[in-house]
């Protein structure tokens, strides 16, 4: 076990999340990837499922069911019932996939902080990816309205960023401009969770490397820093949410933000190397065995399920790898 120097005060109360996430049987997805983090940093997570699927859609098919936004709010009523909304510090959203739900989302968010104006709200508003929509166009609109307003901290990939911002970002100097147009509707920190940028000296991507980018405005200040992250050959689902329950949990714990966007992306990128070790050795042995296995993610051959529990020592302890670059 690798002895580094541990979190402080990881036996104190440090809060309650309510956390409103997919949810797969089997695998790493939504609150699969979020809650055991978050209990690992010494913190209270009560669930709410936005969908509840047998595995997430990267396999070839999947069954289950989705909660409605009505639904979503009969159970808040019954923790409204036995006072037990002003217990939550934080909330904590991810996919949600309906206009309705979202709606809901809103709600709630709104019930949480007129209980607790101290609660901390952290969104990864999980819109799409790669100029992919994952959900129907309209909830772009919800999103950027109703929702950004209420987010403290707001994780969007470069995709959702841009629709939400309504900027195309090709470099640097875009990305902070979208940060500065989403801290005017209301979140204090922004984490552009991926970034592929032009190099200001040729035209050619950062093909090695993704790139986060974090701003954080406070009153009459605002500071943004960078961290380049070494990309690994291999497609990953629930790196996301593994990504906002981190921040979530390291600013929680009272680590500066840029403090803490090194600690998230040094545990997630620890969770991704042994995670492809893992699908490395197992092809290996399978080859070994005469069997047929490829790492390239298809509808037969789905992503792999991250190694999460497995890593559990680099969600307590980042390994010192990332650092985060001050750009302002």
């Amino acid at each position: 076990m690798r002895k580094t120097e541990p979190l402080e005060d990881e036996d104190d109360d440090v809060g309650r999340v309510l956390s409103l996430q997919s949810h797969v049987v089997h695998g790493y997805v939504g609150n699969k990837s979020a809650v055991f983090p978050l209990q690992l940093l010494g913190f209270d997570v009560d669930i709410v499922n936005t969908v509840q699927f047998s595995n997430h859609t990267g396999y070839a098919s999947f069954t289950g069911e989705k909660l409605d936004g009505d639904q979503l709010c009969n159970l808040m009523d019954g923790l409204d019932a036995n006072d037990l909304m002003s217990s939550y510090t934080h909330l904590l959203t991810g996919y949600a996939g309906t206009k309705s739900f979202v709606e809901a989302i809103v709600k709630v968010a709104t019930r949480l902080k007129s209980k607790n104006p101290d609660l901390v709200y952290v969104c990864d508003p999980v819109l799409g990816d790669n100029n992919k929509l994952y959900v129907p166009k309209e909830l772009v609109k919800v999103y950027s309205e109703d929702v950004v307003p209420l987010a403290n901290v707001l994780l969007p990939n470069q995709f959702e960023a841009e629709l939400l911002s309504g900027i195309k970002i090709e470099c640097e100097k875009d990305a902070l401009k979208v940060c500065e147009t989403l801290h005017d509707r209301g979140p204090s920190i922004i984490v552009i969770t991926s970034l592929s940028l032009k190099d200001d000296d040729d035209d050619d991507d950062n093909e090695g490397e993704i790139l986060m980018l974090l701003s954080h405005r406070e009153k009459d200040s605002r500071h943004a820093y960078i961290v380049r992250v070494p990309r690994l050959d291999s497609y990953f689902t629930g790196t996301g949410d593994l990504t906002a329950a981190l921040m979530l949990g390291y600013l929680g714990k009272g680590f500066t933000s840029n403090r803490a966007l090194e600690m998230t992306a040094s545990s997630v990128h620890a969770v991704l190397r042994r995670t492809c070790n893992y699908e490395a050795r197992m092809a290996k042995k399978a080859k070994a065995s005469g069997e047929i296995r490829t790492r390239r993610p298809s509808r037969t051959v789905p992503p792999p399920e991250l190694r999460l529990i497995q890593s559990r020592e680099d969600l307590l302890s980042p390994p010192p790898l990332l650092r985060a670059v001050k750009l302002l």
